[in-house]
């Protein structure tokens, strides 16, 4: 079971909206908007969905990870690696 079940229903609204703001820069392009507007709403999406991509790494560490190290061992281990990769590709992006 993923670490967000709980808050799925929350996690895919977010996304909606991330994905109708999309529509709108691609709208915004089709009518020639202005590039700095066109921008700044490019930059509202990207804020957005990260804070949706953070919300799961949350819930990962809170629930997969936690759940990995209380048992121990190599899975474990796997858990915490897999968790660093996932916070080193946020930061890089």
């Amino acid at each position: 079971m993923a670490g967000y079940t709980d808050k799925k229903s929350a996690i895919q609204q977010r996304l909606r909206r991330v994905e109708g703001q999309v529509r709108g820069v691609q709208r915004m392009v089709d009518d020639d908007a202005y590039c700095i507007d066109v921008l700044t709403q490019i930059s509202a999406a990207t804020k957005a969905l990260q804070a949706v991509a953070l919300e799961l790494l949350d819930e990962h560490l809170a629930h997969c990870v936690a759940d990995a190290v209380g048992k121990g061992g190599a899975a474990a281990d796997e858990k915490i690696a897999e968790a660093s990769a996932a916070i080193a590709r946020l930061v890089r992006s």
